[in-house]
């Protein structure tokens, strides 16, 4: 009788997993926080023109398939989580374009840390996103606003 209990009560005093969903890799424990996305949301009409959750979803997912079938950025990508990668990408796009999220994932500059990221690889995953966008047919200004709210992460990413 004080067996489940007792389990309970270790299970209590164990630190919470760290916004994860099944399938995820564990990752060290951070501050979640809205100012870990990297900018302040934007009108939600940007969300609605960007389709909503299931554009969103499906402009992260081709951005995602897009950089990972790239052969320069393909091997960057390679060694993360992609079932996390995806939902905080998503996560924070949703966040960002003013839509009805929490982003739970890790401020930009120690989300890339060691990354050795540089300029031509920021470069490329903007070109992905712009097909990734284009191809669900967000309208070009759109696009735009998103990619200026975007733009000043790059300090926070590029290390070289």
């Amino acid at each position: 009788m004080f067996a489940p209990l007792a389990a309970l009560l270790l299970a209590a005093a164990e630190p919470p997993p760290v916004w994860a969903v099944p399938g995820e890799d564990a990752v060290a424990p951070y501050e979640a926080a809205p100012a870990n996305a990297g900018a302040e949301p934007l009108d939600p009409a940007l969300y609605a023109a960007f389709g909503g959750e299931a554009g969103v979803a499906r402009i992260v997912d081709r951005l995602v398939d897009l950089s990972l079938a790239d052969a320069r950025l393909g091997p960057i990508f390679e060694p993360f989580d992609m079932i996390r990668l995806r939902r905080t990408l998503k996560e924070q796009f949703c966040y960002l374009l003013g839509g009805p999220c929490a982003y739970t994932g890790r401020d930009m500059r120690s989300a890339h840390a060691d990354m050795g990221l540089q300029q031509k690889d920021f470069a490329l995953l903007v070109e992905h996103l712009r097909t990734a966008m284009k191809e669900a047919d967000v309208p070009f200004r759109r696009q735009n606003q998103f990619l200026a709210i975007l733009a000043p992460m790059r300090r926070a990413v590029i290390e070289r």
